[in-house]
């Protein structure tokens, strides 16, 4: 089993295996690893899986519990008003940038469910290091950004939904929401890590150590 199979067998399905009739909305399809996997569920479960691509993905299966759509993930009237409902888990897998995996979070936040998941897959750019096992500069940047982008979020909402992440292979962002109020406007975090302060907390251990 690939690291990416065995992310989604640890932190992703079996949360969602515990639903009951299961409405999924999967971005991003590419080889239908996960796509397979949602539709194992939701034919347990008596669920109804909605997949998005910009390519022609049509053919990955062929199930009654399936529809796809051809288009960007960013369609949002298009793709809502043919979901025409709420939905259960909202599975980010497309572009991996922190500025598109924002837009996409607040464009589909108001129909997930309460108590229902968002998950954001690659929030983790510790293997894209240049001393990594993967040695990706885009991968990299871009990982840390998103994980930057889901705390500053975050920051904002915590009393809107709960946040886990697991760091395994390129890592999974966990967002459970709690209500139905719309998300806040996330703000820059503002950290104290170049304060004139923390300069001089630097300084001061260095003297201290030599």
């Amino acid at each position: 089993m690939d690291e990416y199979s065995n992310k989604l067998d640890s932190f992703l399905f079996p949360l969602v295996s515990e639903i009951n009739e299961p409405v999924i909305l999967e971005l991003g399809v590419q080889n239908g690893i996960s796509t397979k996997k949602f539709l194992e569920i939701c034919k347990t479960k008596n669920g109804k899986l909605y997949s998005v691509d910009i390519d022609d993905c049509s053919e990955v299966v062929n199930d009654q519990n399936w529809k796809f759509f051809q288009t960007r993930d960013d369609n949002f009237e298009y793709i809502k008003s043919n979901i025409n409902k709420q939905i259960d888990v909202l599975y980010i897998d497309t572009v991996h940038e922190a500025k598109h995996v924002k837009k996409i979070i607040y464009g589909y936040y108001s129909i997930v469910k309460e108590n229902g998941y968002i998950f954001i897959d690659d929030i983790s750019h510790l293997p894209y290091l240049k001393n990594g096992t993967r040695n990706n500069f885009y991968c990299e940047i871009n990982n840390k950004e998103t994980f930057n982008c889901l705390l500053e979020i975050y920051s904002e909402n915590k009393d809107l939904f709960d946040l886990n992440f697991s760091f395994y292979s390129s890592g999974l962002a966990i967002l459970k929401k709690k209500s139905n109020k719309p998300l806040n406007i996330c703000r820059n975090l503002k950290t104290r890590e170049h304060s004139l302060k923390n300069i001089l907390r630097k300084i001061w251990k260095k003297m201290k150590k030599d």
